[in-house]
């Protein structure tokens, strides 16, 4: 069984920066693929950003996509989100999720195709 652990949230202001990370158990790490997803309030959970296995793919919403980097360090069993220029509406629970037998080079974008999930951190940005 693959346990997820996310750190790193926190209260900031907008255009502040935040570090995500999710560290995982598991030997087999190397071979998840990876994605963060958030929540808002009201809002439906949705991804923000998805890596491959290989880290050679990677999805970024449209809302977030050039403020937002994923990566992965598959020596320390982590994926990272970086958050720069955050905004106010950035603000939700971020959850890091892993998704078990997954291609090399494909990323998910779709909730129901990960099989992990971490207990989530609140992210939140004040105007």
């Amino acid at each position: 069984q693959v346990q997820l652990v996310e750190s790193g949230g926190g209260s900031v202001q907008a255009g502040n920066s935040l570090r995500l990370s999710c560290a995982a158990s598991g030997r087999t790490f190397s071979t998840y693929a990876m994605a963060w997803f958030r929540q808002a309030p009201g809002k439906d959970r949705a991804v923000a950003a998805a890596i491959s296995m290989s880290g050679g793919s990677k999805y970024y919403a449209d809302s977030v996509t050039g403020r937002f980097t994923i990566s992965r360090d598959n020596a320390r069993n982590t994926v990272y989100l970086q958050m720069n220029s955050l905004k106010p509406e950035d603000t939700a629970v971020y959850y890091c999720a892993a998704r078990t037998g997954t291609m090399y080079n494909l990323y998910y974008t779709q909730g129901y195709m990960y099989n992990y999930w971490g207990q989530g951190t609140q992210v939140t940005v004040s105007s």
